[in-house]
C-alpha cells in the first residue's frame, strides 16, 4: 500500500510524437473502415423531377417581388400601370 508514484514530465519532443503518432494511426484506421467502393444515389427529390420553368418555392416568390418591384418603378415613372407580363416561355 505504501507505493510510491513518480510523476514524469513529458518533454515536448515526447508530446509531440505521440500527437503525430496518433494522427497517423487515426488515418489509418479511417481509410481502413471506410468502405471500398460507393455507389452514387440518384436524386429522388420533387426539384429533379419538375421542369426547369416552375422553379423551387423560394423562386417564385424572388420573382414575384422582382416583378412587382418593377411594376412599381415604371408606375413612378411614367404615372401610368406597368403593361402585363408575358408569360414565361416553354
Amino acid at each position: 500500500m505504501n507505493e510510491k508514484f513518480e510523476t514524469e514530465m513529458v518533454s515536448r519532443r515526447k508530446a509531440l510524437s505521440l500527437l503525430g503518432f496518433g494522427a497517423a494511426l487515426g488515418f489509418t484506421l479511417s481509410s481502413a473502415l471506410e468502405p471500398l467502393e460507393a455507389e452514387a444515389q440518384e436524386a429522388t427529390t420533387p426539384a429533379a423531377a419538375a421542369p426547369a420553368a416552375t422553379g423551387t418555392h423560394g423562386m417564385q416568390r424572388r420573382q414575384g417581388r422582382r416583378a412587382h418591384r418593377h411594376e412599381r418603378r415604371h408606375t413612378r415613372r411614367t404615372g401610368q400601370p406597368a403593361p402585363a407580363a408575358a408569360p414565361p416561355p416553354q
